[in-house]
């Protein structure tokens, strides 16, 4: 299937800045959560001083826990208008407005000039992005020599998905487009940045996807059905994701690459 670039790009940042969203994932988008996060954020080795960019920051959570573990001022860039609110006003609630601010912008053209962050960390989002190589520019472009980037994504072997996981639902739930670790590093080798780390986080994405099913039963029992059958097409989607886990065409990786 063959989905045009803007409509991926508006799809996703729609679908990540909504209630249904919130609902499934809960304040963390992404699998491992806080602890998996945390281990993003050390491979950093940033402290105060430091300012690191969250790319498709989302609601803002991880921001907002960079900069209380590490004392460094975070820029967080989110496609939404939405998100990019949402993660303000968190940021203004958790008195951190002086440290974390969020603007709006696309991945693959960063609002950030050239070589301006000690640090960037992007959680499973390089998955839905359209254009991965201009991406993975961009995120190597802002970046000081010597700064680190902390990436994790969902992995796939994308030729041996079936047809449910190949369409644009499944491209917004970050599978459609996934790649396998090794091509994540060699995405950001031909950045020019140099890998450090790779490694697998495949229990993060089991227990996401349990999760997620548990909350669509129980919107099930609840007698929701959300638009248009997208309940039972989420319920489908998540079952199918669940089987590829199982045979080891899907994942979720984290590779950490310095800029020389």
């Amino acid at each position: 299937m063959t989905i045009a670039p803007e409509e991926i790009k508006s799809c996703c940042a729609a679908a990540y800045s909504s209630e249904a969203a919130r609902f499934l994932l809960g304040d963390s988008f992404h699998p491992g959560g806080a602890a998996l996060t945390s281990h993003l954020i050390a491979a950093l080795e940033v402290g105060t001083g430091a300012t690191v960019v969250d790319v498709a920051s989302g609601p803002g959570t991880s921001a907002l826990q960079l900069t209380r573990e590490t004392g460094a001022d975070v820029i967080g860039v989110d496609l939404s208008p939405t998100s990019v609110a949402a993660g303000a006003r968190a940021a203004r609630d958790a008195g951190l407005s002086e440290r974390v601010r969020f603007l709006q912008g696309d991945a693959e053209a960063l609002p950030l000039p050239d070589a301006s962050v000690d640090g960037a960390l992007c959680e499973c989002a390089l998955c839905t992005f359209p254009n991965k190589e201009a991406a993975v520019r961009e995120l190597a472009r802002v970046l000081r020599p010597g700064a680190r980037l902390a990436l994790a994504d969902v992995t796939a072997d994308v030729t041996r998905l079936p047809p449910e996981l190949t369409g644009l639902q499944a491209w917004i739930a970050c599978i459609a487009d996934a790649r396998s670790l090794a091509e994540l590093a060699s995405l950001l080798g031909g950045a020019g940045l140099i890998v450090e780390q790779a490694e697998r986080h495949d229990e993060a994405l089991e227990r996401l996807l349990e999760r997620i099913d548990g909350r669509l039963r129980v919107a099930r029992l609840l007698g929701a059905s959300f638009v248009d059958g997208a309940l039972a097409r989420g319920r489908d989607l998540v079952a199918a994701a669940q089987a590829a886990l199982a045979r080891g065409d899907l994942g979720y990786g984290v590779v950490v690459a310095r800029r020389p």
